[in-house]
């Protein structure tokens, strides 16, 4: 058990890329492969930020940043990180985050550029606004 004081800063989470509450209430425990993303562009500022398009990397079971390109499972949009997760100092150390895989998302603020996939290419029941 660690007894130690610490300080944590909380701030607030941008949510406006959601469409609606509907599913933030049924958001599912995931590990993101922090070795799958950039941090200049994923977590420029040391946070995954919530509305991060995921897919699941076929080997390993572990989420890292969709990519249409990708050929390791990522290419099938499965998701958006519900909220922001700290990333660690080391991109070796894997975090848990929420994954929603079901509601309504304003694509035009979500924090990265994200063109909704085809059917084809979409494991999620979002309805795109």
């Amino acid at each position: 058990m660690d007894l130690t004081l610490r300080t944590e800063s909380w701030g607030q989470d941008d949510a406006s890329w959601l469409g609606s509450s509907h599913g933030t209430d049924a958001g599912r425990s995931i590990t993101l492969d922090t070795s799958t993303f950039t941090p200049a562009t994923h977590y420029p500022d040391g946070y995954f930020p919530s509305g991060l398009p995921l897919g699941l990397i076929t080997d390993g079971g572990k989420y890292g940043p969709y990519d249409a390109a990708a050929t390791d499972g990522r290419q099938v949009l499965a998701g958006f990180l519900l909220d922001s997760v700290q990333a660690p100092a080391s991109d070796a150390v894997d975090v848990v985050g929420a994954l929603l895989d079901h509601g309504r998302v304003i694509v035009a603020k979500l924090p990265v550029d994200f063109e909704a996939p085809a059917a084809a290419s979409d494991a999620t029941t979002i309805v795109y606004v």
